[in-house]
């Protein structure tokens, strides 16, 4: 699969699951959740979907099967866990500094930035 229909793809789920995460993360954060545990909560809803759906459509072997299984996890688990650190560190310094409506503003921006990362490293460690 070319890297055009590939991305096209990455970033249609991607959306798809910062959709998620985000809704999440608001939603926890406005019931008073802290916010670094609702950004976790949000991650992992979003990882969940976002591993299934890559594997299955965005990095889909060539005879149309899905890319899952465990060892892939286990690679994409160690990939999601560096970002999550950082996704984490940042959302949660906007917050503290320049308060909680301003993490809800700034959590696409930062899972976007991520995204092409995710994107390549994917790509290359976890779904080949």
């Amino acid at each position: 699969m070319s890297l055009i229909h590939q991305g096209s793809r990455f970033i249609i789920i991607g959306l798809v699951q910062l959709g998620v995460d985000w809704a999440i993360f608001v939603g926890a954060t406005a019931l008073g959740m802290p916010t670094a545990e609702a950004n976790l909560l949000g991650r992992v809803c979003g990882m969940l979907l976002g591993f299934w759906l890559n594997g299955r459509y965005t990095f889909a072997a060539a005879d149309g099967g899905q890319r899952l299984g465990w060892a892939r996890f286990a690679r994409f688990l160690g990939l999601w866990l560096v970002l999550t650190a950082i996704s984490t560190v940042l959302v949660s310094l906007v917050a503290d500094r320049l308060g909680l409506g301003y993490a809800w503003l700034a959590k696409p921006l930062v899972e976007g930035g991520l995204a092409a990362a995710s994107f390549l490293l994917m790509r290359r460690f976890v779904y080949r």
